[in-house]
């Protein structure tokens, strides 16, 4: 296994599930990220990454720009500077919510479990 910017074993993707490997600083740029939201019928996000200020920002900007809903998960992203973090979540969700909406990871994950049919949230689907 590569480590750096390689996959998690935890997290790596289920046999045929796209991976998009960007080379620039947002998740649109030079990829076919939006072909494959596309054709999937995709219109809202959950942006997650560092830096919040760079790579989450810009990947929320082009999302924004190309229609998409996003919501950044503010305990899933984070700087090393913990002040831009905090600048960059308020610049996405100023204006009531400019280029997207700013959450957190337990109300995100409460509100998929809310909306789950009962089956697949027993674990019996």
């Amino acid at each position: 296994m590569r480590w750096g910017h390689d996959i998690i074993p935890r997290l790596c993707p289920a046999a045929g599930e796209p991976v998009v490997d960007k080379p620039g600083k947002g998740a649109f740029y030079a990829t076919d990220l939006h072909s494959i939201l596309q054709n999937r019928g995709i219109e809202a996000l959950i942006v997650c990454g560092v830096t919040t200020e760079v790579c989450v920002h810009t990947t929320v900007r082009e999302a924004n720009d190309r229609g998409y809903k996003c919501i950044v998960p503010s305990d899933c992203c984070a700087s090393y500077f913990p002040e831009f973090h905090e600048v960059a979540l308020r610049m996405i969700k100023a204006q009531g919510g400019i280029f997207g909406w700013v959450s957190d990871s337990g109300k995100i994950a409460a509100a998929f479990s809310a909306a789950a049919p009962a089956s697949v949230a027993a674990g019996s689907a």
